[in-house]
């Protein structure tokens, strides 16, 4: 018997290298790609979240919390001068459950020789003014003056007088009419067309 050694195993080359979890260095984790979830998940939650504002905005607007009409226009050329006086007659309705506070009245028009607005004269002078021009008084009702108020379902039915400085053929030739009473505390006027 020979005292021959056994084979042993031969030793591991030196050039492996040991296996596990490799990092690819050229790759960045700190990219969006990497952060943020896909842009067609991103871009449907932007559109359904324009839906849900607009729908809430659209619910939630003001409104005003009257209405009102123009019932009749009386218009007078002033002698010797480029302006008319009308008088106006409109009804207005408080549609809402809260006292309706008037802090002011305006009127605009639209003719073809231009825009023109004007406040509502000073409800003083309304009895001088349809002693000067009768006409004017032609179906008139009581003024409506600043700092008025309507109880809650009230409806009144008004005459506001304005000057324009258009003649009386340019007042006629109007394209449109418009009445504006503005409240206050509120944010939306209450707007008459004829």
């Amino acid at each position: 018997m020979s005292n021959a050694p056994s084979p042993a195993t031969p030793p591991a080359p030196e050039s492996q290298t040991p296996s596990g979890p490799t990092i690819n260095i050229g790759e960045e984790y700190g990219t969006a790609k990497k952060n943020l979830p896909p842009g067609r998940i991103v871009a449907i939650a932007i559109v359904l979240l324009a839906v849900v504002v607009f729908c809430l905005s659209y619910l939630r607007r003001a409104k005003p919390s009257a209405s009102g009409a123009v019932d009749n226009i009386v218009a007078v050329q002033v002698p010797g001068q480029t302006t008319t006086m009308v008088a106006v007659t409109f009804t207005l309705n408080n549609t809402s459950d809260k006292i309706f506070y008037v802090r002011s009245i305006q009127s605009s028009m639209k003719t073809p020789s231009g825009d023109a607005t004007s406040d509502a004269l000073s409800v003083v002078d309304y009895d001088r003014y349809f002693q000067i021009f009768p006409a004017l008084k032609a179906g008139a009702q009581p003024p409506l003056p600043p700092d008025s108020k309507l109880q809650p379902g009230e409806v009144t039915s008004r005459t506001m007088l304005v000057a324009f400085p258009k003649t009386l053929e340019q007042f006629n030739q109007r394209q449109s009419f418009s009445l504006t009473v503005w409240p206050y505390e509120e944010p939306v006027p209450i707007v008459m067309t004829k």
